[in-house]
């Protein structure tokens, strides 16, 4: 069964930064895809960003583009997502989605029921 592993997560002061890796075997087989979403208590789920499994696609939420950047490394089966000057408003689960296809999770923000969810890190921004 595929598992799908977050790490990285914690508390950091506003303007700080994290890098979270999210690690899967299936991360370098044709076809997949890798998504980072994330959810903050009482709101609904939202996507941050998503990268093809060469990396030669990637997309990302408008509102987040410059802060947040996903990159991978398939020699490692593990795929990053560096945030910087963090905010306040950026605390909440993050969670990283692994999918077969790019279409409805990396541009619609929609993964299907076939994807696989980590159990998601807990990123706290606070001074």
């Amino acid at each position: 069964q595929l598992q799908v592993q977050e790490s990285g997560g914690g508390l950091v002061q506003p303007g700080g930064s994290l890098r979270l890796s999210c690690s899967a075997s299936v991360i370098t087989r044709d076809g997949y895809a890798v998504g980072w979403f994330r959810q903050a208590p009482g709101k609904g789920r939202e996507g941050i960003s998503c990268i093809s499994q060469s990396g030669n696609s990637i997309n990302y939420n408008e509102s987040l583009k410059g802060r947040f950047t996903v990159s991978r490394d398939n020699n490692k089966n593990t795929v990053y997502l560096q945030m910087n000057n963090l905010q306040h408003e950026d605390s909440g689960t993050y969670y990283c989605v692994v999918e077969s296809g790019y279409q409805w999770m990396c541009v619609e923000w929609s993964p299907t029921p076939q994807a696989t969810w980590g159990r998601g890190t807990q990123v706290t921004v606070s001074s």
